[in-house]
């Protein structure tokens, strides 16, 4: 009979009989050994072929299946944020509702806890995220849980412990049960000795606050753990993600939401940044289609961990000026932040993303103009069903 294989894991998640400092590889039913990262079989036809990691070299999901008799299709896990409500609509149709599992600490708006399945969650409980993994058959963790910028610096002890020592627990956790994980990362990963116009994927990074800090530390050690445990780990920096399916939640680059709500409630805006202040950002749509996208691509497409993503750059001159083309009643004035001014001076001003169009073929939809007119379109329309009712 052959001796069970093994692959080394995280000292802190090794128990019961992991006590020795390895974990036995888990066995196919058919006495196989199951390959140090499993993959499940992708749900579309189109990339069933496509290569994944493992440490025994890169083999077709196909090949997974027939090797270690999985039956079909992934289970995800969404870890809390307004973006992950957005994104669960969009796994859901591609994957299948049950398939999909929200969760946060605590209870989201009726419509996205009627939507699918929910789960309660707290970050920090190791045990509570284990149990959820196990229980589910989970294979897909994809982590939001952070203080954002602003946030974070008003409370540093709840930044560090949600966006530090939550993200250890999520690691490890993918670690030990063989799951892929999403991240992902900000600009707010970079400083003021950055590149700033434009940022490349790699170049100094040094961040002034807690919540960029934390974010280097996440693109830092997940690539640690794909190189030191097989994890099959995947981040994207996003710039400023625009939506209108949420209220601003605490970031310097929450004005361009603002904007638009104020505009269609009161007509007037005031803004905590400089007028020229250049910052990236993206329209959410957008956001959703590239975290898709890369958690898809072949793990032989990626050269690297962590990417650079990118729509356009603006100013919140420039975008108030976008906004009242279509309301040129809008009032804007500007009542400069000192924090949050100092948090955006140190900021990228434009991403260079051109590794992530050239890997696994990147590509935006929505530039500022665009952006405009979607966001005053669906807020206006929400406006009227409302008055309506």
């Amino acid at each position: 009979m052959p001796q069970p294989r093994y692959r080394i894991l995280p000292s802190r998640i090794l128990s019961g009989r992991h006590q020795r400092g390895v974990a036995p590889l888990s066995r196919c039913h058919n006495g196989a050994d199951t390959p140090t990262l499993r993959s499940s079989n992708r749900v579309l036809a189109a990339v069933r072929s496509r290569p994944v990691f493992s440490a025994r070299g890169s083999r077709s999901d196909a090949e997974l299946m027939q090797f270690c008799n999985l039956s079909e299709g992934q289970r995800f896990v969404l870890l809390k944020s307004r973006i992950s409500h957005s994104l669960s609509p969009i796994h859901r149709k591609r994957y299948g509702k049950n398939n999909v599992i929200l969760s946060d600490i605590r209870k989201p708006p009726d419509s996205v806890f009627y939507s699918g399945p929910f789960i309660y969650s707290d970050i920090l409980d190791y045990k509570n995220l284990r149990e959820i993994v196990v229980n589910n058959r989970i294979t897909w963790l994809i982590h939001y849980s952070a203080l954002l910028s602003a946030v974070g610096e008003a409370n540093v002890p709840l930044a560090r412990a949600v966006n530090i020592t939550g993200l250890h627990n999520i690691l490890d956790i993918a670690a030990e049960h063989g799951l892929r994980l999403f991240v992902p990362s900000t600009i707010g990963a970079f400083g003021p000795t950055s590149p700033r116009n434009p940022t490349p994927d790699l170049c100094v990074q040094r961040p002034r606050t807690i919540y960029g800090v934390s974010k280097v530390h996440a693109e830092l050690m997940g690539e640690y753990y794909h190189y030191r445990y097989g994890l099959d780990f995947r981040c994207l920096r996003y710039p400023g993600i625009i939506s209108a399916d949420s209220q601003p939640g605490g970031g310097t680059t929450d004005y361009a939401v603002q904007i638009f709500h104020d505009a269609i409630k009161t007509g007037r805006f005031t803004c905590n940044l400089k007028p020229d202040t250049r910052l990236p950002m993206m329209y959410i749509d957008d956001c959703l289609k590239a975290t898709l996208e890369v958690m898809e691509a072949p793990a032989s497409s990626l050269t690297m961990r962590t990417y650079n993503i990118n729509a356009m750059s603006f100013t919140p001159e420039e975008l108030a000026e976008e906004v009242q083309k279509h309301m040129p009643e809008l009032e804007v004035n500007y009542d400069v932040d000192a924090v949050r001014q100092a948090i955006a001076d140190s900021w990228p001003m434009n991403f260079d993303d051109s590794n992530a169009r050239k890997d696994w073929g990147w590509k935006h939809d929505f530039d500022m103009a665009e952006l405009v007119t979607t966001m005053l379109n669906y807020l206006n329309s929400g406006r009227l069903a409302f008055q309506a009712n």
